[in-house]
């Protein structure tokens, strides 16, 4: 351990929680692991065996991408048990990174860039490989030198001497990984100079002055040996935790001089920009023909006539803001040289003149800070959108949002009457998609929490519309218009498609009723969908909501007709005569449609593909980290033993068995996680092994390898039922610890005391203040 610690105390904490975290959950190689890969690799490609070869074989084993033993494979490529890709990515762009190949067609070796490539002789490529052979060696012999724990000053001349005597390797992305192989405890295995002074800001250290892929591997030696854990799992962690780099964007909150539209953006979540005379602009991409359209229109006079160059500049702005910023970054709302927020930005681009006339260009933010403060160094002021790049600013805004977690006194909450919430997760994704397509399916295996996630959140997107605040937060009058009552529909529908299900239920159709003198007639009835788009037509500012469960267990081609045409985002609004009725018929913007569908019984593959095309669709899947910390029985932690039972479904039921695997879901009462070892032992008898025993189609062998000859006698073809019995507890915790006798020694086993712990020294303490 250093003597001077490296880290921000509360850093280096939630580091040291979340490598804790991954090596429990067998996320990272062991030391040992690790050191026998570094070995392997040195021991095939190290300088000593690459001293050795020469001719064609030296080119072949450096740079035939084709074979899977070459040096390229293995850095850009490999990964099996052998050598697993845990070294740091290099994928990506074209074998010219290489600085040679020989082409897949021709065999030809080629050089040179991608707009100017050259043919080599074999010759000519031999001297390039011998080159690069040359330079590996000598890169070799610096780290070699360098002493061990460096500080800046010995990495700043390893730089130096890098480039001097290995410019044309140490310079790529594949040579520094070659050289971090051969020397995992000097060099850290960010192979892009760009991540690495990424993940130093995120750590709120301020990246070297100098340039290189060399200068600031000092840095994480230091901080991998504050943490003390292997510069491999530094980097992997790092990358877990903070993900690729991001981009920080300053956004202006004035409208001209006075007009400052900041507490609507901190209210609503979003971060807007005016031009409001442009339009819609989702058309924008990021290239060059959309600034140019752009500065057409600017200097057309769309709202001001500005001349050539700021119609440039602000085009480009635009382009950014629309196209540019991606989700993930992070943005400053300024008012000139004062930040008044930090927020990330959560999605896309979307045009809201409803919500804000004079600045209907949003991108929608989870703010992260809020307080009044100044950035170390003057940047972007005169313009409405600029990324802002200077280190010293980069790393103030991240101490800012580490503070604000801390203390939280500036964050000033939103009034309860705004009209826009931004919601998180899987809600947040369900709006999102709603947003842009107007129908979305949620997909998965049982137990996932697909239903239960689609009627939160249209219950929640449905009170937020018309209320302004969640549904929890409703009174039941309210609650009442969301979902309806005995005598009134709500904002929200629900219905389940069934093999019998059809248009004349969904659409219109007819259907029989007693008439007059008990004559049974047949009358024309409008059904679920076409009612609830004619209350949408009445009802233009409100937002309504269909929840379709079981979506796919109906005919949907039949039982949606000519809807299909009518649900795309851009045919809203378009008429169709229905063929029944004769009536003129159309879908409004203002209606939403959420399906939910389980995948154990039919593949999104097998849907009809046009309707594929028209709903967005979200995968649930089984999420063991929510029962992370939950044990039944004293023994049996929820998470671990869910997964492996996952993982032998995975193993012996088959092709599909991805989506036949037990969700989450079925381990949850009333919203909370089963913690009493009685009822989880009645959700295993009563739900899960009758579903185990439909997936295996009584194939009792099948069944057995699942969960084991202690609950499963193949043979006699039955589940050993006896042992839930309450006074069999032992026996079944036994035969379900059975499943991976690894789950006992899990952190979430280990971590909760044996039964009659507490007790005993309960008793003492009582026995002691008596």
């Amino acid at each position: 351990m250093p003597s001077q610690s490296v880290l921000d105390e509360r850093i280096r904490e939630a580091l040291k929680q979340i490598h804790s975290d991954m090596l429990e959950r067998g996320d990272l190689l062991s030391r040992e692991r690790l050191q026998a890969c570094h070995a392997l690799f040195r021991d095939r490609f190290g300088p000593e065996r690459l001293a050795r070869l020469d001719g064609e074989q030296l080119l072949d084993t450096m740079h035939a991408h084709g074979n899977q033993d070459s040096l390229v494979y293995w850095l850009e490529f490999k990964d099996d048990d052998e050598f697993p890709a845990v070294f740091g990515s290099i994928a990506g762009g074209s074998a010219l990174k290489f600085g040679i190949y020989r082409r897949r067609e021709s065999g030809i070796w080629m050089s040179g860039s991608p707009l100017d490539q050259r043919e080599l002789s074999v010759e000519e490529a031999i001297a390039i490989a011998r080159r690069h052979r040359d330079q590996l060696i000598a890169g070799a012999r610096l780290l070699e030198a360098l002493p061990d724990h460096g500080i800046g000053g010995d990495y700043l001349r390893l730089q130096a001497q890098m480039d001097e005597q290995a410019p044309d390797v140490a310079r790529m992305a594949w040579g520094h990984k070659y050289f971090s192989l051969l020397y995992p405890d000097k060099l850290d295995n960010f192979h892009a100079e760009e991540y690495q002074r990424f993940h130093l800001i995120k750590l709120m250290q301020m990246p070297p002055a100098e340039s290189g892929r060399y200068v600031a591997a000092g840095r994480y030696v230091a901080i991998a040996a504050e943490l003390e854990i292997p510069l491999n799992h530094l980097t992997i962690v790092l990358n877990r935790n903070h993900g690729r780099p991001g981009r920080v964007w300053r956004i202006g909150t004035r409208l001209g001089e006075t007009d400052s539209i900041w507490p609507q953006m901190r209210d609503g979540e979003y971060v807007a920009v005016g031009w409001p005379r442009l339009g819609d602009l989702s058309w924008v991409k990021h290239d060059q023909g959309s600034k140019d359209k752009l500065r057409e229109r600017l200097q057309q006079g769309s709202d001001h006539k500005y001349n050539p160059g700021v119609a440039t500049r602000k085009a480009g702005e635009l382009r950014n803001f629309v196209a540019a910023i991606e989700e993930g970054d992070l943005v400053v709302a300024a008012d000139g040289e004062r930040i008044l927020g930090v927020g990330r930005v959560t999605g896309e681009y979307r045009y809201s003149p409803e919500e804000q006339p004079e600045a209907p260009h949003h991108r929608p933010v989870e703010w992260l800070s809020l307080g009044e403060w100044k950035l170390p160094e003057r940047e972007g002021l005169r313009t409405t959108v600029s990324r802002l790049g200077k280190e010293t600013n980069l790393v103030a805004i991240e101490r800012q949002i580490h503070d604000q977690k801390d203390t939280d006194n500036t964050r000033i909450e939103p009034p309860p009457d705004r009209t826009r919430f931004r919601l998180r997760g899987i809600p947040g994704r369900i709006q999102s998609i709603l947003g842009r397509k107007g129908q979305v399916i949620l997909h998965g295996p049982p137990g996932t929490g697909k239903t239960w996630h689609a009627r939160n959140t249209a219950r929640n997107l449905a009170a937020i519309a018309a209320f302004g605040k969640p549904f929890n937060a409703l009174d039941a009058s309210q609650q009442s218009t969301v979902e309806g009552d005995q005598e009134t529909a709500g904002l929200l529908r629900v219905c389940t498609f069934h093999p019998s299900y059809g248009y004349e239920d969904f659409m219109e159709g007819y259907r029989p009723r007693e008439g007059s003198g008990g004559q049974l007639v047949f009358e024309r009835r409008d059904g679920i969908f076409k009612t609830l788009c004619k209350e949408a037509i009445d009802a233009p500012n409100q937002k309504f909501y269909l929840l379709i469960d079981e979506i796919n267990r109906g005919d949907i081609s039949r039982i949606f007709g000519e809807l299909l045409t009518l649900l795309e985002k851009d045919k809203r609004g378009q008429y169709v005569y229905l063929p029944l009725s004769g009536e003129r018929f159309t879908v409004p913007d203002n209606l939403f449609v959420i399906g939910t569908m389980n995948t154990a019984d039919r593949s999104i593959a097998l849907l009809d593909t046009a309707l594929r095309r028209r709903f967005g669709f979200i995968e649930l899947m089984p999420d063991t980290d929510l029962l992370d910390k939950v044990v039944v029985g004293g023994s049996i932690p929820l998470g671990p033993w869910l997964s492996a039972l996952n993982e032998r479904v995975l193993e012996h039921i088959g092709r599909d068995a991805r989506n036949l695997r037990i969700g989450h879901a079925y381990l949850y009462h009333e919203g909370q996680p089963i913690t009493d070892f009685g009822q989880f032992r009645r959700v295993l008898m009563d739900d899960i092994l009758p579903l185990l025993q439909e997936y295996c189609y009584e194939d009792y062998g099948a069944l057995a390898r699942i969960l084991g000859h202690g609950l499963v006698d193949p043979e006699r073809q039955r589940i050993h039922e006896e042992l839930f019995q309450p006074e069999r507890r032992d026996d079944l915790i036994q035969a379900l610890l059975a499943l991976q006798p690894q789950v006992a020694t899990s952190r979430q086993a280990t971590s909760v005391p044996e039964e009659g712990e507490e007790l005993e020294d309960d008793a003492v303490g009582d026995e002691s203040d008596g």
